[in-house]
């Protein structure tokens, strides 16, 4: 009998699920087109530098991921930034690694197509060396922003209204480092402005490694969107120039680059924890579901995985035991 579940997507909405569904029994794996898992819960590293240029900061409101972010400070994987604001430590992935460890991941392969066999689910997409088959799955989690995950699904046959109803802005971010203190006294400011909607001292996070002062810029969503297909270099010039502007700082950075967030923040949410065809075994979560917030991710996750061993299980002989 074939209990193997595929989930594409490694960020922390299918990381949640893969943990759920293997402490049942299943056989997961996860696949995710870059180089790492926690997808916007991301850290670029460049230079000898690290800058956390997604996700800022999570905060935990319900119970289960209040005991997830208390493990994970008790783990050093995490710290308070600011009361109620948690970081990963000593970079935001280090969660979302935390949440990784021992499960099957296949980085570094995109899934663009579900096939479906007497045996179950293939998927179909690219890896670095070219086109991939993998499968058989029982099972398939798209765990990818929604529209990514609209066109995978639509290769299986199924067509979610709720999937295609959801929403992103998009977001530019700035990453700059300086040699020295630049005068800011602040590790964080929120500008009431139409260009830069959050600078952060990202330096100022708890267990980030000494040296450099680092800033993250992120754009404001409707400047993002209009500026979505600039150049990196355009960007970069045009959001320090607007940082200067805002925070008097006239040191010249030792570092910078841009990077673009084509589904950085849910503006939409689809209003429904997760999706689940029990019939073609396919389902779908992220915080796309539910709101912009990595709890919503991990919340998602948790709960399609909790509906599809409950629904799976028979083929197991067991029952869904939270």
């Amino acid at each position: 009998m074939n209990h193997r579940i595929a989930i594409v997507g490694a960020g922390v909405a299918g990381l949640a699920a893969a943990r759920v569904l293997t402490a049942r029994g299943f056989g997961v794996t996860l696949f995710d087109k870059s180089r790492g898992v926690g997808g916007r819960m991301a850290t670029r590293r460049a230079d000898g530098l690290q800058f956390d240029h997604g996700a800022q900061y999570f905060t935990a409101r319900g119970e289960r991921f209040k005991a997830q972010a208390a493990q994970w400070a008790l783990d050093g994987r995490a710290a308070e930034w600011a009361p109620g604001w948690f970081v990963g430590t000593a970079a935001m992935t280090a969660p979302a690694r935390a949440l990784a460890e021992g499960l099957s991941v296949t980085v570094g392969r995109t899934i663009s197509a579900l096939r479906r066999g007497p045996e179950g689910w293939s998927l179909g997409g690219r890896g670095p060396d070219g086109d991939t088959l993998d499968g058989p799955f029982a099972a398939v989690v798209l765990a990818t922003p929604a529209p990514q995950a609209v066109p995978i699904a639509a290769s299986a046959g199924l067509d979610w209204p709720a999937m295609r109803s959801a929403g992103y802005a998009p977001c530019w971010a700035l990453l700059l480092a300086f040699d020295a203190p630049i005068g800011l006294a602040a590790a964080s400011l929120r500008p009431d402005d139409d260009v830069l909607a959050w600078i952060a001292r990202d330096s100022t996070k708890p267990g980030r490694p000494p040296g450099a002062e680092t800033l993250v810029a992120h754009a404001a969503p409707a400047w993002s969107r209009a500026h979505l297909e600039d150049a990196p270099e355009t960007v970069e010039v045009a959001l320090l120039a607007r940082v200067r502007q805002l925070t008097g700082v006239a040191a010249t950075p030792r570092y910078a680059a841009a990077h673009r967030w084509r589904y950085a923040l849910v503006d939409r949410p689809a209003g429904e924890p997760f999706l689940w065809d029990s019939g073609a075994r396919v389902g779908a979560c992220g915080d796309w579901c539910i709101g912009p917030r990595i709890e919503a991710a991990f919340d998602s996750g948790e709960a399609l995985a909790f509906a599809m061993a409950q629904d799976l299980s028979q083929d197991l002989g067991g029952h869904d035991d939270r």
